[in-house]
């Protein structure tokens, strides 16, 4: 018996951008290393895998906590958590096409041919601008952001969003995350999830690749996004 087209199979594939289309781990880490030496405290490179998938406030509360320090108040988090974008945002300018990783474009026009809907669905409020830069900000059919959610990963907010703009099935989606956060919600969402980096840190997704070079979507598609449930 033949198979079936991915597009019965598949609905939507949602990718996350940090460090899946884009890598601006480094950028992050140097303005969250920034604010914190400004205010007293360290961040080493180890530290800052801790804050992947967080936003701003939920990033800046686990440097206290790696700290096992008390939250200063509202206002002082605030106003560290602006000083660190305003950082971030004005790094982002050194972005452009060449720093979209490899495998992306790729996958883009795969998903294309079989008529398969993506989205960005990410925490960063950047996520517009990033885009922008690297020349993707037409490339998908939804972008859900950080302006768009109220509860960040590892709550399913961000991915069942996106899945309803599409109007793609949860069972039939696919999400595509760096972030152990970001597979935690996309389980919590009922996806179908790819892990792109290291199998120690990402194994509880359905597979896990150090590249989008390296992953063949309709191979994925047959071995694990039908069982997560029949049309």
């Amino acid at each position: 018996m033949p198979k079936p087209p991915l597009a019965t199979l598949l609905d939507a594939v949602l990718f996350d951008l940090d460090g899946v289309i884009v890598d601006t781990a480094h950028l992050h880490f140097l303005a969250w290393r920034h604010v914190a030496e400004k205010n007293g405290l360290t961040l080493s490179k180890a530290q800052n895998e801790s804050l992947k998938g967080l936003s701003r406030m939920d990033s800046l509360k686990m440097i206290y906590t790696l700290h096992g320090l008390p939250l200063p108040d509202a206002s002082t988090l605030e106003a560290m958590a602006t000083e660190k974008n305003h950082w971030y945002v004005d790094a982002l300018k050194t972005l452009s096409a060449k720093d979209i990783l490899p495998g992306v474009l790729n996958l883009l026009e795969t998903l294309r041919t079989h008529h398969i809907k993506t989205a960005v669905a990410s925490s960063s409020k950047n996520a517009k601008t990033i885009l922008a830069h690297i020349g993707l900000q037409d490339a998908f059919d939804t972008i859900v952001d950080g302006w768009s959610i109220e509860k960040s990963k590892p709550d399913p907010e961000v991915f069942l969003k996106a899945a309803e703009r599409l109007h793609a099935r949860p069972e039939h989606t696919l999400v595509i995350e760096d972030a152990l956060s970001g597979i935690q919600a996309a389980r919590a969402a009922g996806m179908c999830v790819l892990g792109v980096g290291s199998h120690e840190q990402l194994g509880v997704a359905d597979a896990v690749v150090l590249s989008l070079n390296a992953f063949h979507l309709e191979d994925f598609v047959q071995r694990f996004c039908p069982n997560k449930g029949e049309r």
